[in-house]
């Protein structure tokens, strides 16, 4: 049995190589693995991290790219009997990780599987709360739905080249994969014990730029779902609210109370702003999407 890790990276040189590093250190059981890098056009180094633990390095343009078409050119590069989605700035917590992610899908009890992931210490504490919601500590093999998340995920290459994933999305390509996949009778699985650290260092701006995104891609995942702007106010002030008392209970209200603050609302502003943007983009609106720049940065 062979394994394709396939990681997407754009200047990822801060996580990469603590990330190739613990993919060396995993207990393998016999298990042939390869990894491939599918870069859009790094200058910080991650390119020549890659080749120094001998990745297969791919390229695709900068007007090329998007979430579904970068995987897809990794997958095609890959010559894997499973294969293996994981974040460049992603860090499995143990050895153990790469065996329990793969297993359901190669024992055949289930085609794409996704694992648990959580903060690193410099995690801010909104999102660390987003992982404990969405990512609990028991397993469902398999599961009801179709939520998955590409950034901890292993998928068989038989449901891969069945179905593809889309490349027009602006973000959650992995659960439109895991709607269709379903619809044809595939399952899904969450493993709990596969679990990795999800280093995020964005600012307020990309934040928000990242839940629009999604919000973006949802209306064709589920079009039935609409947020108003009293759904928006409603969903802001509860869930700072709800961090707050938890950071209470863990005596850290007073240092937070800013960032959980700026945190949820760049979050539900970007949802609701996503949810009403029906429309394509374009090659200028990608790059604000996906390459922000400098003198985007502001909320």
């Amino acid at each position: 049995m062979r394994i394709s890790i396939i990681i997407r990276t754009l200047n990822e040189a801060r996580h990469l190589r603590q990330l190739l590093q613990g993919i060396a250190s995993q207990r393998c059981d016999g298990f042939e693995v390869e990894t491939v890098v599918v870069d859009s056009g790094s200058t910080d180094g991650t390119q020549e991290i890659a080749q120094e633990f001998g990745c297969v390095l791919s390229h695709i343009r900068r007007e090329d790219f998007s979430f579904g078409r970068s995987l897809n050119m990794g997958c095609e590069a890959a010559t894997g009997d499973v294969f293996v989605f994981v974040s460049g700035h992603c860090v499995p917590t143990d050895e153990h990780w790469l065996r329990l992610l793969c297993a359901p899908v190669v024992n055949g009890a289930v085609a794409l599987s996704y694992g648990r992931q959580i903060g690193g210490p410099d995690s801010r504490y909104s999102e660390c709360r987003i992982f404990e919601k969405y990512y609990p500590l028991a397993s469902r093999v398999p599961q009801n739905g179709i939520f998955c998340n590409n950034a901890n995920s292993a998928l068989s290459r038989a449901a891969w080249s069945a179905h593809r994933f889309d490349e027009e999305l602006t973000g959650l390509e992995d659960m439109e994969f895991a709607k269709r996949l379903c619809a044809a009778g595939g399952l899904v699985g969450y493993v709990a014990e596969a679990c990795v650290f999800h280093h995020h260092q964005e600012s307020w701006a990309q934040v928000r730029r990242r839940f629009e995104r999604e919000a973006i891609a949802l209306q064709k995942i589920k079009p039935q779902i609409h947020v108003g702007r009293r759904d928006t106010a409603r969903y802001v002030v509860g869930s700072i609210y709800r961090d707050l008392r938890s950071a209470l209970r863990a005596g850290r209200a007073g240092r937070l109370i800013g960032e959980i603050i700026r945190y949820r609302v760049a979050q539900y502003l970007g949802s609701y702003s996503g949810n009403h943007e029906h429309r394509r983009l374009s090659h200028a609106e990608k790059d604000i999407y996906f390459y922000p720049s400098e003198r985007s940065e502001t909320l």
